[in-house]
């Protein structure tokens, strides 16, 4: 099939690169001539594990254009995957899609073949119904059709997650669904030769293929990364009772993760949800709740811990250190998860906020992350990607990204290097050997000095 992708970010990227793999002819468009250029030139404009030889696996049958009208006119099936960031309120900034279908429409207009389009972009229940009227408003509602196809991935594991999805959501018509079902055959059957750097689970022999409706699809995706964020905030909600009558979170998420109902995924303690998709979309459920007249009080809970969690850590230093000012103060990571660049809503930002404005010196390394995080940062704050230098003398050091060069340095030589082994781990990430090296202050583990509790 042709296909168009609106957008060259995380999600059009991946998926474009994704569709050319499995065998389909791709234009990938995107308005910023610049980043279209580095495309062109093979340069990811975004750090991903495995994009870049992912997309030097696809090359015959991908290209990229700035010129997204003339791209749109010559698919079966066009992706819209561009940005709905968060206002102030909460509600997503739909500007961008709803630029985006009129450029896809003008590009159509003229089209004879039939043409779907497809937003894979994350947009409040009834989006889908809007796009519908306004490419009817048109008058090609005969030759174009109008569907939902959520994505769920997981930055830093992307590519694995397009090739070995747990699910394939198509909303719309039953031809609309149809056509998706075609799109993703190869994936759906599982009909491909697995790239070497992202080989195929042991056993997979079928995705699962959901057809629904266009507001379920929408509102779908919403409610999965809800209810994952809820389960982080649940079990930080449990690490920090943990912290206060004397037991172990982890063996706690252990008897939780053993139950079938429950399930082991999402119950790491820690310093709570960041990135591009989790903040967002709960704030923007949130949101649809309350301007469709319901109050949601399960979901500000979630946010509102999520919102505080980050700042466990601060009170963890307190209770070790007494006064923060004029301590040396080591952050290690910076981006939101480990094998990403992304820095959106990273929770080391109001960390290290934090930590200045308790008079701490503050150095931070990311092995990834520097680039993008070097205009968000202040400008007080030291940056290395020398992580001897960054360990060096420092009083303690806060583990806010669990990056593997952190968790594979050793315990013996942190403390080494550092003036003070004061180790706050707010991932619970440290391997148990490195532990007794250090004085070790996880989030809801017993072994946590009951003189890190104050807040």
């Amino acid at each position: 099939m042709k296909v168009t992708v609106i957008g060259t970010g995380y999600v059009g990227l991946t998926t474009g690169v994704c569709l050319a793999y499995i065998g389909h002819e791709v234009v990938c468009a995107d308005t910023n001539e610049s980043k279209i250029q580095g495309l062109q030139n093979g340069r990811i404009p975004f750090y991903e594990s495995g994009l870049s030889e992912m997309l030097e696996a696809s090359r015959e049958r991908i290209r990229f254009t700035a010129d997204c009208r003339g791209a749109a006119g010559t698919a079966d099936i066009v992706i819209l995957a561009v940005g709905t960031p968060a206002k102030a309120e909460g509600a997503p900034e739909l500007a961008y899609l709803y630029g985006a279908m009129e450029t896809v429409l003008d590009g159509i207009a003229d089209k004879s073949t039939p043409t779907l389009i497809v937003n894979k972009s994350t947009v409040p229940v009834g989006t889908g119904d809007k796009l519908a009227a306004l490419m009817a408003s048109r008058g090609i509602s005969q030759r174009a059709d109008v569907a939902s196809n959520p994505e769920f991935l997981r930055q830093g594991s992307a590519i694995p997650d397009t090739l070995y999805p747990e699910r394939i959501v198509a909303g719309g018509s039953t031809t609309a669904q149809a056509a998706l079902r075609e799109l993703y055959g190869p994936l759906l059957r599982q009909e491909f030769t697995p790239p070497d750097f992202a080989p195929r689970p042991p056993g997979l022999a079928s995705v699962p293929f959901y057809e629904v409706d266009l507001k379920s699809a929408e509102l779908g995706k919403y409610a999965a990364n809800a209810f994952l964020a809820m389960k982080i905030s649940f079990i930080n909600e449990m690490a920090n009772l943990c912290d206060r009558v004397g037991a172990d979170v982890s063996e706690i998420a252990s008897i939780l993760g053993s139950d079938s109902r429950i399930g082991k995924a999402f119950l790491q303690a820690g310093i709570g949800y960041g990135g591009s998709c989790f903040p967002k979309d709960t704030k923007a459920l949130h949101h649809i709740a309350g301007t469709s007249g319901y109050d949601f009080k399960l979901l500000s809970s979630v946010i509102e811990v999520n919102r505080f969690q980050k700042y466990v850590l601060i009170g963890k230093l307190r209770g070790a250190l007494g006064s923060l000012a004029g301590r040396r103060v080591t952050v290690l990571g910076l981006t939101f998860k480990p094998e990403t660049d992304d820095m959106r809503e990273a929770p080391s930002l109001s960390i290290i906020e934090a930590l200045l404005a308790e008079g701490a010196s503050v150095t931070a390394h990311d092995p990834v992350g520097l680039n993008a995080a070097k205009s968000l940062l202040p400008a007080q704050v030291k940056t290395t990607l020398n992580l001897d230098e960054a360990i060096q003398d420092a009083d303690a050091a806060v583990l806010v990204t669990e990056w593997p060069v952190y968790l594979n340095y050793g315990g013996r030589t942190y403390r080494e290097r550092m003036k003070q082994p004061i180790f706050v781990d707010g991932r619970n990430a440290l391997p148990a050997s490195d532990r007794s090296w250090l004085d070790y202050y996880g989030v809801g583990m017993r072994t946590l000095p009951s003189a890190a509790l104050s807040t």
